[in-house]
């Protein structure tokens, strides 16, 4: 039996696993979406290092199980190509990865493939990625590309929606009503017919998209900028999980990158020194200090859009123990 740190196992990516002398690799893939070419390296290491499986992870990497620990300089050494494809901020090249407090940023397909996608997620995943890891805090975040959530980023501290701003050019519009009645039936029904026209409620609008995927004329037609809803401070796990709520609706992308930054200073300054392994839910500091207190650190020289919307009360809901 070696005698390891399994603080450090950990940082490295690797997971202390029920059978003695044996660990599984974690593999970071931001965003969800890679060349296959690496899966050809993931199924080398599994077959000479591992056990010959590897596990899928709910956040969308890989886990190869049934290494030495004897055997993890070399299979760090195995990992680095993929490291660099992937482009991963590394401390020490060629020692893994540096660092499994931030997990994994998940991301569904995207307007890459899914015609209901307002933005490109995998490419937003991996600029969240380049600005925060690696870091050993346990911070969660999820993106989706439109209001469908399927990537379930309510689960997660911050929850990045994909939304497009609607622009009409009523004098394509033929008051046809398929984006009325889609507006009705699959989104918010935000959308009316006055005068043979359409108008939009923009308090109500939540900017999915339906009504450019379903007009048949063009008079509905995406913003060139790309715009976001923020969500903070869902979680899962044993105690008092809960959805994430609406923060700003109309945020762009470095804001939302900022307020993330932002909170890893918050979390610094305020996380439990007794919280165990030096993790502690964000959302547990943020009852223990107030919100308040945190937005002021998470807004700090942050830039919103004039058109940005920010909720002015922050209310969790959940299961108690």
């Amino acid at each position: 039996m070696m005698d390891l740190n399994t603080k450090q196992l950990k940082r490295n990516a690797f997971r202390v696993t029920k059978v003695r002398g044996y660990t599984a690799s974690r593999i970071r893939v931001p965003g969800g979406h890679m060349q296959s070419k690496y899966l050809v390296m993931l199924h080398e290491i599994a077959e000479k290092y591992g056990n010959g499986t590897i596990h899928i992870t709910n956040r969308q990497g890989f886990e190869i199980p049934g290494i030495k620990f004897e055997s993890m300089p070399e299979v760090n050494k195995l990992l680095q190509p993929i490291i660099e494809g992937l482009d991963i901020n590394q401390s020490d090249k060629g020692q893994g990865y540096s660092a499994a407090g931030t997990r994994n940023i998940t991301a569904c397909i995207g307007n890459q493939v899914c015609p209901y996608g307002c933005y490109d997620t995998t490419n937003f995943a991996r600029k969240i990625e380049k600005a925060v890891f690696p870091h050993n805090l346990h911070f969660k975040i999820a993106l989706t590309g439109c209001h469908n959530d399927c990537a379930k980023v309510r689960m997660h501290d911050f929850g990045i929606i994909g939304m497009t701003m609607p622009q009409y050019d009523k004098d394509k519009c033929v008051n046809c009503g398929a984006c009325v009645k889609k507006c009705e039936k699959k989104s918010v029904n935000a959308l009316q017919t006055v005068n043979y026209k359409v108008e939009r409620n923009e308090g109500k609008c939540i900017g999915c998209g339906e009504c450019v995927l379903n007009c048949p004329t063009g008079a509905w037609t995406r913003s060139k900028e790309k715009y976001y809803r923020l969500t903070l401070l869902g979680r899962s796990g044993k105690k008092n999980p809960r959805l994430a709520e609406n923060y700003v609706k109309w945020i762009d992308e470095e804001s939302i990158i900022k307020i993330i930054k932002n909170t890893y200073d918050y979390v610094e300054k305020y996380i439990d020194p007794n919280a165990f392994e030096g993790k502690e839910h964000i959302g547990y500091i943020v009852d223990r200090t107030g919100f308040k207190e945190y937005e002021k650190w998470a807004l700090k020289d942050v830039k919103l859009p004039e058109i940005a919307e920010v909720s002015t009360t922050m209310y969790w809901n959940g299961i108690k123990y």
